[in-house]
C-alpha cells in the first residue's frame, strides 16, 4: 500500500505524522455529495455499488485523506434481518415494523449474507478504483444501536422502549441482540473477504446506556463480534457515543484502536488502556465552524498533547456536520498533513 499511516497507527507502530480520515468525510458537507444524492435515493446510493464508490471517492480525491470509509449505512443489516427501512429527508431512518414483541423478533432473520452482497460488491469496485492508494474501512453497526433502531422504529431522543424492553424482558432484548451480533460478524467476514482493509463498529447510542446496562447490552455483544472475526491484519475500531465513558471496558473486548468522544482528555485516555491499543480522535466537529486560527490552534493543541506517542489516528469525536464550510475541513486535513513529530 502506497500509504499505510493509518495501518501502522491502528497497529501501534510509529508513524512520522498522525494519519487523518474523519467520519462521514464522504457526505453532506460537500457540494459533489449532493450532485449525486440529488439523483437518487440514500437506499439506492447503498446498494447500487457504483455510486457507493462514487460517494466512498470524494473526501479521497477532493480531501487527500489517509483512509476510505466504504458509502453504506449501519442499519443495512436491520433492514437484511426483515426491517422495513425508509430514511425521510429532515428525520431520518424509519422501520415501518418496529420490533415491539417476541413474535416480532422470532421473525428477525439470521441467515441474510446474500442479501448484502451489494456492500460487497461495492468494496471491490472502490478497490479497483483505490488500486492501493490507501486503506479502505469498513464498518457496521454495534447490537445495541441497531437494536434501538429496530424498537424505536427510528432515532430517539429518550430510548424510551429500548430500556423499558432491557429492563422489563432482558431475555427478549438478549435474543435480539445475539441475532444482530451473528448477522454483524457473517456481514464484517464478508466485508474482509471483500478487501477491507479495516473495520469500524459504530455502537452510536451507547451513551444512553447506564454502565451495567452498557456491560451487558453492549460491549458483551461488541466483544463477541470482535472475538469472531478473521481479523489477521485488518485492525479493527471500537467506536461509540460516550467512549470517554466507556473506554476502559471497550478496550476489554479487544479492538486494536479505540475511537474517542470529545469529552475526553485523549491523552489520559491513552495512558488508561492497554499497551499497545491505539486511540483515535477527538476533535470537537464544532470546531470546524470555527475561524482557521482556531481549527490550527486546536489540532496542534491535540498534537502536543500526543507528542511521543504511537498508535493515534486524527479523527473527530464524532461525524462531520452537514453545513461545516468544506474548505474548514480541508484546511484541518492540510494542517494535520504538515505535522511531524
Amino acid at each position: 500500500m502506497k500509504n499505510d499511516l493509518f495501518i501502522r497507527a491502528a497497529f501501534s507502530q510509529p508513524t512520522e505524522r498522525p494519519p487523518v480520515w474523519m467520519m462521514r468525510q464522504a457526505g453532506r458537507f460537500m457540494k459533489e455529495y449532493w450532485d449525486i444524492k440529488n439523483r437518487y435515493s440514500f437506499l439506492e446510493m447503498c446498494k447500487t455499488p457504483e455510486i457507493a464508490a462514487d460517494v466512498t471517492m470524494l473526501p479521497v480525491d477532493l480531501l487527500g485523506v489517509d483512509a476510505a470509509i466504504l458509502f453504506s449505512d449501519i442499519l443495512v443489516t436491520a433492514e437484511a434481518m426483515g426491517g422495513q427501512l425508509s430514511f425521510e429527508q429532515g428525520v431520518g431512518p424509519r422501520f415501518a415494523n418496529p420490533v415491539r414483541n417476541r413474535a416480532d423478533a422470532e421473525a428477525l432473520q439470521v441467515d441474510v449474507v446474500d442479501k448484502l452482497q451489494y456492500v460487497a460488491g461495492a468494496i471491490q469496485v472502490i478497490q479497483q478504483r483505490l488500486q492501493g492508494r490507501i486503506p479502505l474501512i469498513g464498518f457496521a453497526g454495534a447490537p445495541f444501536t441497531v437494536l434501538s433502531y429496530l424498537v424505536e422504529g427510528g432515532s430517539s431522543k429518550d430510548f424510551k422502549r429500548t430500556k423499558l424492553l432491557l429492563h422489563n424482558e432482558p431475555e427478549l432484548a438478549h435474543m435480539i441482540l445475539q441475532k444482530i451480533a451473528d448477522v454483524t460478524v457473517d456481514y464484517l467476514n464478508m466485508q474482509i473477504a471483500a478487501g477491507v482493509n479495516a473495520l469500524q463498529l459504530f455502537d452510536s447510542w451507547a451513551l444512553a446506556l447506564a454502565w451495567d446496562d452498557y456491560k451487558r447490552f453492549a460491549h458483551h455483544y461488541n466483544a463477541y463480534i470482535f472475538s469472531k472475526l478473521a481479523r489477521e491484519g485488518v485492525p479493527v475500531i471500537s467506536f461509540c457515543k460516550g467512549s470517554s465513558v466507556f473506554a476502559p471496558i471497550m478496550a476489554e473486548a479487544g479492538p486494536d484502536v479505540v475511537s474517542v468522544d470529545w469529552n475526553a482528555d485523549l491523552r489520559m485516555v491513552k495512558d488508561s488502556l492497554p499497551q499497545g491499543m491505539a486511540v483515535q480522535g477527538n476533535l470537537d466537529p464544532f470546531v470546524l465552524y470555527a475561524d482557521k486560527r482556531v481549527i490550527k490552534e486546536r489540532i496542534l493543541h491535540l498534537f502536543d498533547g500526543m507528542r511521543g506517542q504511537n498508535g493515534f489516528i486524527f479523527n473527530l469525536g464524532h461525524g462531520i456536520m452537514p453545513d461545516i464550510p468544506f474548505d474548514n475541513v480541508k484546511y484541518a486535513i492540510e494542517v494535520v498533513k504538515e505535522f511531524s513529530y
